[in-house]
């Protein structure tokens, strides 16, 4: 090899995790360990979790998609307004698929390949929603619907004495 070539191992050795060349000296070399220790910031692992379970709530204001690994864990979320809509907009049909195909994608992109979908709540979102994370690409192998129902109702108020 020339001499005016450096080997590929040379040139790493001599590069710093910043980026620019290691300086001479011990100063330098406390300096780069405290600005490599700044600079580390905690990223999200990437959570392989091939099924998992999709909890849709379409309330009459809002509709939210939680996606979570088996055990409860939620891997992903995404909701009307996160995806800029505002006021009676973020409760129609329109909206709920929307934000369910969002929720999707995100999950895929972290291994998720089939979900169980649990739906609660009474808003017009609910089948768009599960239409939109099939339009994800996710495979859905049960479909629940978990809305609490009242078996009697509350106790209706005294009855008005005039």
């Amino acid at each position: 090899m020339p001499d005016d070539v450096l080997a590929i191992d040379e040139v790493m050795a001599s590069v710093t995790p910043s980026g620019a060349p290691a300086a001479e000296g011990a100063e330098a070399a406390a300096g780069s360990d405290e600005a490599a220790k700044k600079k580390k910031i905690k990223v999200k692992s990437a959570v392989h979790a091939p099924s998992g379970i999709a909890h849709v709530d379409a309330t009459f204001n809002n509709t939210k998609v939680y996606i979570s690994d088996l055990r409860g864990n939620v891997l992903t979320w995404c909701s009307a307004g996160r995806l800029g809509f505002k006021g009676s907009k973020k409760s129609t049909a329109y909206v709920a698929q929307q934000v369910a195909t969002d929720a999707g994608k995100r999950a895929a992109a972290m291994g998720v390949k089939e979900v169980q979908v649990r739906i609660n709540g009474p808003g017009a979102g609910r089948e768009s929603a599960v239409r939109g994370i099939a339009a994800a690409g996710l495979e859905i192998t049960a479909l629940e619907d978990i809305t609490p129902v009242p078996h009697n109702g509350c106790r209706p108020p005294k009855r008005r004495r005039i």
